[in-house]
């Protein structure tokens, strides 16, 4: 018995591997879709109808190309960080509070807290195993910009685990059945969205790869397999990004079609940000997260710590 559920688990992580890159290719195409109309060009049309099979043409183009590397880099290190970075933010996935076949997590949301972290080391490495003095420029700042948001992520998941009493992802379903947390903690809301943005280096905080100056920052060197799959672990992070702010704020029913409209709507946001926003400067972004998402978060948590004991003392 114990062996079937286990193959069952496993096949049903399979699956949901298989659906978050099929999504993460639909989405970049999407992304280019979206860009086209920004500036009011068509985007790409030509292979298959309206260019549907473009993303399934791209990623053979890209793993059938050559893979070169750096003759003085590390290249164990240089080879296998892309690999451990794609499955780490393919390891956030098993978050999905479905009530069948996965895993259901108690303690979920540390789980989340420890893989964000542990993605740090893997642009740290990939920038410093090329062994050129770019992409270590790019993954220094990639490392500083990631850290200083997650501080800022951390304490807003923490007023959650406050606010829901407990560490599970279900618990926001039970919480928001009836009232959408994103009318009780609008600022919280926007900060999570503009943190994402800079967790997952989208524009305007893209200075790990800011092209002006960088290139492509920490995956300059990169090619072929390699850049494919930093981009699509760059891209499943989106996805899940966004997964979770319709999961925190906009009701969590999982369960519910118009769950995974919201996810959609969040993702072309992420998009809509980089058409129109232009790259701020970089002392402006780590002003930003130490001196006004840092003091607001942390107001917060002692807020709803606060609203917990008050509440506590009156059923007392």
């Amino acid at each position: 018995m114990y062996f079937y559920d286990l193959l069952l688990m496993l096949v049903c992580l399979l699956l949901l591997v298989i659906c978050v890159l099929v999504g993460v290719a639909y989405l970049t195409l999407l992304e280019r879709k979206v860009l086209g109309y920004i500036q009011i060009r068509k985007g790409p049309n030509k292979v298959g109808f309206m260019g549907l099979i473009q993303p399934f043409s791209d990623a053979i183009k890209l793993f059938s190309s050559e893979q070169t590397f750096p003759l003085m880099s590390n290249y164990i290190m240089y080879y296998y960080s892309p690999v451990v970075s794609l499955f780490l933010s393919l390891m956030l996935w098993v978050l999905m509070p479905y009530k069948f076949c996965l895993f259901m997590f108690n303690l979920g949301m540390l789980f989340f807290l420890c893989m964000i972290s542990m993605g740090v080391y893997t642009l740290l490495v990939a920038g410093w195993s090329s062994n050129s003095s770019y992409s270590m420029l790019g993954g220094m700042r990639a490392v500083a910009q990631t850290i200083s948001y997650e501080v800022s992520l951390a304490l807003i998941f923490m007023s959650f685990m406050v606010l829901v009493d407990g560490f599970n992802l279900i618990m926001f379903k039970k919480f928001q059945e009836y009232f959408w947390l994103i009318f009780l903690t609008l600022p919280l809301g926007l900060i999570w969205l503009v943190s994402s943005l800079a967790e997952t280096n989208r524009t305007p905080f893209d200075f790990a790869e800011g092209e002006s100056e960088l290139v492509s920052g920490f995956n300059i060197e990169y090619s072929s397999g390699g850049f494919a799959l930093i981009f699509l672990s760059e891209y499943s992070s989106i996805l899940f990004m966004s997964m979770l702010f319709s999961l925190m704020f906009l009701g969590g029913d999982i369960s519910s079609f118009f769950f995974y409209l919201y996810l959609v709507f969040i993702s072309f946001v992420f998009i809509w940000v980089r058409g129109t926003l232009p790259r701020l400067r970089y002392d402006k972004l780590m002003y930003m997260a130490w001196s006004i998402f840092l003091p607001i978060s942390l107001n917060y948590l002692f807020l709803f710590i606060g609203l917990k004991i008050f509440i506590f003392s009156l059923l007392i």
